[in-house]
């Protein structure tokens, strides 16, 4: 499926920005990156969903070209504001989820983007994503069964076990036991198996089932 490669989903949304406005989202951008403004992002520390998210604006003469024969992009009207992000979960959920975290941020971030409605209340939000969203038609996930949360587990784990193998080295066996049940403790909420996402909704399962039948009737 599009956008999706595993328990991962891309986002990746284009909006652009009249000429006369990208010079202030360029400001605005700079300030968010200073600590009176920084705080803007902080609910960005309370989504474990997230993986990656990132904002760029590129005008224009930005734009590269892969050959000389390529020709340069001269028919563009604005400057564009590009948004990536990859996360786990479902579409709403991600963008509910932001919209609740750093509903000032989001202001901030698209505040002179063309048609942006503000990020509260959610239904024009949504639709204001949904039409920007550009669809991502190759998603290489080099662990797709990993969830952010999985990943981070992964790495506490690998820390308190070369811990463990350090401490542990010259132990009786008595001691390695005692370590060795220590240390399955401190890590009883990271020792999980992966597995494939589990249904967001009866609903969503039941599109899902739709879709993939109407593909096949097409076929």
């Amino acid at each position: 499926m599009s956008n999706i490669a595993g328990k991962a989903y891309a986002m990746n949304v284009v909006s652009p920005i009249k000429y006369r406005w990208a010079w202030l989202n360029r400001l605005l951008f700079w300030l968010v990156g200073t600590r009176f403004f920084r705080s803007k992002l902080n609910g960005l520390l309370t989504l474990s969903l997230i993986h990656y998210a990132r904002w760029a604006i590129v005008r224009p003469s930005d734009f590269p070209r892969l050959d000389e024969s390529q020709p340069k992009e001269d028919g563009l009207k604005y400057t564009y504001e590009f948004f990536f992000s990859n996360f786990n979960g479902s579409w709403a959920q991600y963008v509910d989820s932001f919209s609740s975290a750093i509903p000032g941020g989001l202001d901030l971030l698209w505040k002179n983007n063309i048609k942006y409605p503000k990020s509260v209340p959610l239904t024009p939000f949504h639709n204001y994503i949904t039409y920007n969203q550009i669809w991502t038609s190759h998603y290489y996930n080099a662990y797709p069964m990993a969830a952010s949360n999985d990943v981070k587990s992964a790495k506490r784990l690998k820390a308190r076990l070369l811990k463990f193998l350090g401490d542990t080295d010259s132990a009786t066996a008595a001691d390695f036991q005692k370590e060795y049940n220590r240390m399955l403790l401190d890590l009883q909420f990271d020792l999980c198996q992966m597995a494939p996402t589990p249904v967001v909704s009866l609903a969503s399962q039941a599109i899902a089932e739709r879709r993939g039948e109407q593909s096949m009737s097409a076929q």
